[in-house]
């Protein structure tokens, strides 16, 4: 059975580096609603991050975040929202135990990433957020180390 908390790339440094960029760093980031945690993982110029809305119809599918700053936003807004809630369990651990990031495809200086989510949080009133999601994410080597330049995300988990 795998560690959530540990890498599945040890021996490989490119994987390794963008594994603790989008797993622990965004994880650790978005439980404490610090985005200067993880501003610096980003490429601001030309990013572009697509909504697909849990559907499998791309059509369907929308540019929600046509900047870094917009989807900065939202992502501060979702972290705080999570902030105010109560659980009944530890949610680092639920999200860690949550998510899969275990295919990561490097040509050059590119990445395709995928990152999975498939589980759930119990909530203090025993009701559960149910997490099944999966993100596609573009990366680039960038001033000398692995940063993102947009996402498809949002999408279902199992897209079909």
């Amino acid at each position: 059975m795998r560690d959530p908390f540990e890498s599945p790339f040890p021996s490989d440094s490119a994987r390794h580096e963008i594994w603790e960029m989008l797993v622990p760093r965004d994880i650790d980031a978005f439980l404490t609603a610090d985005w200067s945690m993880v501003e610096n993982d980003f490429v601001e110029e030309g990013f572009i991050g697509i909504d697909g809305r849990k559907e499998t119809n791309p059509a369907k599918w929308r540019l929600a975040f046509p900047t870094l700053k917009a989807y900065r936003d939202e992502w501060l807004r979702q972290a705080q929202d999570f902030a105010g809630q109560s659980f009944a369990e530890d949610p680092r651990t639920a999200i860690f135990t949550t998510t899969t990031l275990e295919d990561i495809e490097i040509e050059g200086d590119m990445a395709l990433v995928r990152k999975k989510f498939d589980g759930g949080i119990t909530k203090s009133d025993g009701t559960r957020d149910i997490l099944q999601w999966q993100t596609l994410y573009y990366c680039r080597l960038h001033e000398g180390r692995w940063k993102i330049s947009g996402f498809t995300g949002y999408l279902p988990n199992p897209m079909g």
